[in-house]
């Protein structure tokens, strides 16, 4: 007879699921024997927050929950940040711990601590499982829950002697499609009028632009209507660089030029924008614009974000409506306000094109890996100051070819993201930036990257410093404090892993030592030391802003 494990497994092939990210455990071995037998590939990462952090990454390019697994107590503990990663981030995940026998949970027990209520705040459900006849119907619904729009982390725990216990019902339930709501027509109507009455009207693209529907929609909404878009951190590639009224990134907790079309602007149409990226009071700081809300769910109720209409629904269904009515007679000139600030945007970007300075310059980097990388290759962002130039500056053409995390924003993501892109996606170049802060946080998973013979190539932006935290230190003190440390020696340490290593030096040409790297079959580590003056140059420049209006 079947076991609980073994049907547990049995639901997971039937969700198609590829990977397992995770650290076995004496309370899953079970299931672990059970993934042995199976379809299913199970990837050993050196440190469970690794493994969420691929599953993670792997929901983002993939629209499927990316699925990690630890074991008891300090296992799941360790899974607490990818997950609610995942939570904010809005990538599919389905996080799998072990726990203690069901018999020993009423009382003080080793290891034991209550998980699923730990979990509760950080993913969209969870559970525990009970009894193996509701392993099946477990499954399904965390898969279900995690991959619904908008998508997000769910938890299941299975308790050590359920996991072997027998199970009655070996059938696991049909995958079904479930078709997502259209918007109200009358919602549609509304924000259509709107859009006639506007003077001046601006776009802007949040994570939930970025699905592939969500993206043609949007692409041929913008080629209707010419309005001006930009698009948040994780919206980057939505609109793509080739619209010829992208304003790019918005994001900064400054003014900026983009910031400027906004004020300019007397309608924005949000689509697929969520509040969790980048707060309304920073671009609607009177909370007096008339906005329009096109997103999968009910807009927050937040002081600064009250839209006019809101069209709720399937975002690439809502916007394949309001292209439908859309015609000959619909005023397209209205977003020429928004001409000049694409234009002083632009010049910034590619300020430093030919600069031959040392340490290098942030946009230089920039310019160096865009020239680099095709079109559809990956570039996997860590949280620290590169993060910032890297949403404002780094040039996108499609979505989902720059991953950013700034939904819950957690260092430590980019090196075991970057090992779940080259598993997705083996025929493409992957790249991740990190700080020299966030590349150690998760630096064992390059013994994983070499083990699988996943060949990223991971650019360090080297400062010793932490970058972001004392840029903000300076901008409101004048000074830095508790930020500063020191760092091994990049190449030994990659060349210790088995890895390739590589120090950028003056007189260095950034795009040759680039192009050597991605010829390597094996993981290279690249330390680039930074020109961080550059952060509070950008700071001032942008305090002494003024909108051409």
């Amino acid at each position: 007879m079947i076991n609980a494990s073994e049907i547990f497994v049995k639901a997971l092939e039937n969700e198609q699921v590829e990977y397992i990210f995770g650290i076995p455990g004496e309370e899953n071995i079970h299931f672990l024997e059970a993934v042995r037998n199976s379809s299913l590939n199970f990837v050993l990462t050196r440190h469970e927050q690794g493994a969420g952090f691929m599953a993670d990454v792997y929901g983002r390019l993939t629209g499927k929950a990316g699925v990690c697994l630890a074991t008891i107590g300090p296992g799941a503990t360790n899974l607490i940040t990818p997950v609610a990663d995942a939570f904010l981030d809005r990538a599919p995940l389905v996080a799998i711990t072990g726990q203690a026998d069901t018999l020993r949970m009423h009382k003080e027990s080793h290891q034991y601590i209550d998980v699923v209520s730990m979990f509760r705040p950080i993913t969209k459900w969870n559970t525990r499982i009970e009894r193996p006849d509701m392993v099946a119907e477990a499954v399904r619904k965390a898969f279900k829950v995690a991959e619904a729009e908008k998508p997000g982390a769910t938890h299941l725990e299975f308790p050590e002697n359920v996991a072997e216990e027998p199970c009655t019902n070996p059938e696991v339930f049909e995958v079904r499609k479930v078709r997502r709501p259209a918007p109200d027509y009358k919602a549609v109507q509304a924000a259509l009028d709107l859009m006639k009455k506007a003077e001046k009207p601006l776009i802007l693209a949040g994570n939930g632009a970025i699905r592939k529907r969500a993206t043609k929609q949007l692409r041929r909404f913008l080629g209707k209507t010419h309005f001006p878009v930009c698009n948040t951190f994780m919206g980057k590639g939505a609109a793509g660089f080739r619209c010829e009224r992208n304003l790019f990134t918005i994001g900064l907790q400054s003014r900026d030029h983009v910031t400027c079309a906004f004020e300019e602007a007397d309608l924005v149409i949000c689509i697929g924008y969520d509040l969790v990226e980048y707060s309304p009071h920073f671009w609607n700081p009177d909370g007096k614009k008339v906005i329009i809300h096109i997103d999968f769910e009910p807009a927050e109720v937040d002081y600064w974000y009250n839209p006019a209409v809101e069209m709720v629904g399937d975002v690439a269904s809502s916007l394949w409506e309001l292209n439908e009515l859309i015609d000959d007679t619909f005023d397209t000139n209205r977003g020429d306000f928004a001409d000049k600030y694409r234009e002083l945007i632009l010049a910034e970007i590619h300020e430093y094109d030919n600069s031959t300075d040392f340490p290098v310059k942030p946009q230089k980097i920039l310019h160096d890996v865009r020239n680099v990388l095709d079109d559809t290759d990956i570039l996997i962002s860590d949280v620290g100051a590169h993060k910032m130039w890297i949403a404002r500056m780094y040039i996108v053409y499609e979505p989902n070819t720059c991953i950013i995390s700034n939904g819950f924003a957690s260092m430590g993501i980019a090196l075991p993201g970057g090992i779940a892109a080259k598993l997705v996606y083996p025929d493409k170049k992957v790249l991740t930036i990190s700080g020299d802060a966030g590349f150690l946080m998760n630096i064992q998973e390059m013994e994983t990257a070499v083990r699988l013979g996943t060949p990223t190539v991971n650019m360090i932006w080297s400062d010793g410093t932490l970058g972001l935290i004392e840029w903000k230190q300076r901008n409101k003190f004048g000074h830095a404090f508790g930020t500063e440390f020191t760092n091994p020696d990049w190449v030994k340490l990659a060349d210790s892993y088995g890895a390739v290593g590589i120090k950028v030096t003056p007189g260095d040409n950034l795009q040759e030592i680039l192009h050597k790297a991605f010829t390597y079959d094996k993981p290279v580590i690249i330390d680039c030391p930074v020109d961080y003056s550059e952060n509070t140059k950008l700071t001032e420049r942008l305090g002494r802003l003024v909108c051409p209006i």
